[in-house]
């Protein structure tokens, strides 16, 4: 179980709001989100409501001044509590969109796809087991995106032309 404290302002001031699950409209709690600090799990944060915008991976630590930390330009909007998975990791990911072109079973982080699969794109992926992160540069750079078990069959349409070049599986780090 995670928790997570969710501020008004910077360095922990204002209102707050206390999230241990979901939540997909932050501004029924608060009017703005500047500070955070997660007690325990991990949790994706949102630039937009209904887990939409950018995101950003929130590990157990303590969170100031996240706009500027960060780069958001508007807070944070959405949440998202990261289950923690015991067992293996699978994924399987596609040079092209529907699960086309090239494809390679991942079980472990990689942190270029272009390195190590000789793949110059990633259009789509099927999540198997456990929860992963992927960056849109290699070595775990640039936008991320949180992908739990399930079908994605074109990051294109889920994040306007998005491609992905490293991943990296949410382990027992929280």
């Amino acid at each position: 179980m995670g928790k997570i404290i969710f501020y008004e302002d910077k360095n922990f001031q204002g209102r707050s709001y206390e999230g241990m699950s979901d939540c997909a409209d932050m501004s029924s709690h608060l009017s703005r989100c500047n500070s955070c600090r997660v007690e325990s799990g991990c949790f994706m944060v949102y630039e937009r409501n209904n887990y939409m915008g950018n995101q950003h991976f929130m590990k157990r630590g303590e969170y100031p001044d996240y706009m500027s930390m960060m780069g958001m330009g508007s807070g944070i909007r959405s949440c998202r509590m990261i289950p923690m998975h015991k067992g293996q990791y699978r994924m399987k990911i596609y040079e092209r969109e529907n699960f086309g072109g090239q494809s390679n079973e991942m079980m472990d982080d990689c942190d270029n796809i272009q390195d190590r699969y000789r793949m110059s794109d990633c259009q789509s992926c099927h999540v198997m087991e456990g929860h992963w992160l992927m960056y849109e540069q290699p070595q775990y750079r640039g936008k991320m995106m949180y992908m739990r078990p399930g079908e994605y069959r074109s990051f294109r349409d889920m994040m306007s032309g998005q491609r992905f070049m490293s991943m990296r599986r949410i382990t027992d780090m929280c």
